[in-house]
């Protein structure tokens, strides 16, 4: 008899490798390579002799169309990020750094849905019996009729959620406690994962039931595991927050039955998550109006206006490599802009440091923060402060001139909502709000930004600050 061939596998990436190594060629991880069986209980071995397929039925690409059937949770926020609730039949996949309020955000879900006469089932897999209900009561949520099982085993989960009526909502935190007696491996490495995602999976499938599964994140922010469980479920969310402010953002990454752009903001206190129904107030609430260097940029989250304070801090240096620092946007894009501002404006910042920041730990990930990264440098270099009650945005070109963005008439309206009565946007700019009392100014390009905060109330020129 021929001997199985045993296979390496990565823990952090689930790379194959043929034999063991120190580091993984394909991730560049020590010490994450594991010897584990290739029958692993994954599909059928090299040895069995596969069964014969039997035929599908094929159908046309014309014919109606039905809406996926939703549970609505009284959670609005939660609601947005999944594009209208909870998919039957789908399964939920989200991540999130250790404490940042994912059992609490799942737990509040879980008790709003008893409330509406559905049955649901919290199976939790780090945290026993008695500490699941001591958040409960924290959270109010112990007078419903959430069911409750501390196992990791997913022949017993799946036994129990066979059991009587079938469930309306699962909830498995986490994936990476679930063990299963077909894989041999340790619980949490790739292939137990991997068999544990895929059998709940089915379950979703074949009766209907809205799977939501728990995954942790790496030190770089990602779901732990392999890459193919995020393909394998229908959407993938993520739980994010700075440990120093109290709001959290739930950001939609993958969504087969809704938008990939939409959040869901909320605040974080001592009795649970509160919803944020106007996210802007709350970036804004902090705000030094007469500081240089600041200004409001209008954003868009899918279909929801943001507005948000980037600051900006331009000092001289004595070290021969200027610092380069960016909390909550792209670094690289930062590089651009000042490449842009000294090749075609002649502010020159060879010899500055630079900080960036987005307020109160926010993330811009958006091309049209760049109208305003520019003015909030430009302001901290010549120490103006820039008009209290103007927003700006616009994308920024190589050859400086300041391309117009999607959604310009939601952006004015969040910002006339807010108090703000002007802005600085792109001069071809579409969609502009009718029968607003604000004040639009177009600009051009980027020299013409520099030379309107630099001659703004008489202030000195900033080619005379560089």
């Amino acid at each position: 008899m021929a001997k199985a061939k045993t296979q390496f596998i990565c823990q952090n990436c689930g790379a194959v490798h043929n034999r063991w190594a120190g580091k993984c060629d394909n991730c560049g991880e020590w010490n994450t390579i594991v010897e584990e069986d290739p029958m692993g209980g994954i599909g059928a071995g090299p040895g069995k002799t596969p069964k014969k397929g039997r035929p599908v039925t094929l159908t046309a690409l014309s014919g109606e169309i039905e809406e996926a059937p939703r549970i609505h949770t009284a959670m609005s926020e939660l609601d947005r990020a999944l594009g209208g609730g909870f998919v039957r039949g789908s399964a939920v996949l989200i991540g999130g750094d250790p404490g940042i309020g994912k059992s609490t955000l799942l737990m509040q879900a879980a008790a709003a849905l008893a409330r509406r006469s559905h049955k649901i089932i919290y199976v939790s897999g780090e945290e026993a019996v008695a500490q699941v209900r001591l958040r409960a009561q924290r959270l109010a949520a112990a007078d419903t009729d959430v069911m409750l099982a501390a196992e990791t085993n997913v022949e017993d989960i799946l036994a129990t959620l066979a059991e009587g009526k079938r469930p309306d909502l699962v909830i498995i935190d986490s994936i990476q406690t679930l063990w299963s007696e077909l894989a041999e491996s340790a619980p949490g490495t790739v292939t137990q994962v991997r068999t544990g995602v895929q059998a709940m999976i089915r379950f979703a499938k074949q009766t209907g039931a809205a799977m939501v599964l728990v995954g942790h994140v790496t030190k770089d922010g990602q779901i732990a595991g392999p890459r193919v469980v995020e393909h394998m479920v229908d959407a993938v969310l993520y739980f994010e927050g700075d440990r120093g402010h109290h709001y959290r953002i739930l950001r939609t990454v993958k969504n087969r039955f809704g938008p990939t752009d939409e959040i869901g903001v909320f605040e974080m206190s001592d009795r649970g998550l509160r919803e944020v129904a106007n996210p802007s107030e709350l970036f804004l609430g902090e705000r030094n109006e007469k500081s240089p260097g600041a200004a409001v940029f209008a954003g868009m989250e899918g279909t929801r206006p943001v507005l948000v304070e980037v600051q900006a801090l331009v000092a001289p240096t004595s070290l021969g490599t200027p610092r380069r620092a960016v909390v909550g946007w792209d670094s690289a894009r930062l590089s651009m802009i000042l490449a842009v501002l000294e090749a075609h404006c002649g502010v020159r910042l060879g010899q500055h440091d630079v900080y960036l920041n987005v307020a109160g730990g926010y993330r811009i990930s958006e091309p049209a923060a760049d109208l305003a990264v520019a003015s909030a440098l430009v302001s901290s270099l010549a120490g103006i402060a820039l008009p209290a009650d103007c927003v700006y945005f616009g994308e920024v070109s190589l050859s400086g001139a300041i391309r117009p963005v999607a959604h310009t008439a939601q952006r004015l309206k969040e910002a006339e909502k807010l108090g703000f009565s002007a802005a600085l946007l792109p001069s071809a700019s579409a969609e502009l709000p009718k029968g607003s009392g604000g004040r639009w100014s177009e600009v051009e390009s980027l020299p013409d930004l520099v030379a309107r905060i630099a001659g703004s109330k008489g202030a000195l020129r900033v080619e005379d600050e560089v």
